[in-house]
């Protein structure tokens, strides 16, 4: 599903015209970006959570050369899904 079809699909089932789910959506992103900038957890219940989490320098050899490289700390989200998110994909048929 990309964009266009998941805007449409989310104005469906609202009723919202395109262009308030359009505002809607961006506004949404908008703030979850803005929170994980400041390094806030966002929690969504019954999906999950996404997190920055700090990645410590560290020494990585490349294989082909041998030689050693200093990979720097950085910043990832991550994203953690919900136990029922995960539940409901991880149902044997």
């Amino acid at each position: 599903m990309n964009n266009k079809d998941f805007m449409a699909e989310v104005s469906r089932r609202m009723g919202y015209s395109l262009k308030d789910t359009s505002a809607l959506l961006s506004v949404l992103v908008s703030e979850i970006g803005d929170c994980l900038e400041e390094e806030q957890t966002i929690a969504l219940q019954g999906f999950g959570t996404f997190e920055v989490k700090k990645k410590l320098e560290r020494v990585v050899v490349n294989p082909t050369t041998q030689q050693r490289m200093l990979v720097p700390p950085k910043l990832a989200v991550t994203f953690k899904p919900s136990p029922l998110l995960k539940e409901k994909y991880n149902k044997e048929d």
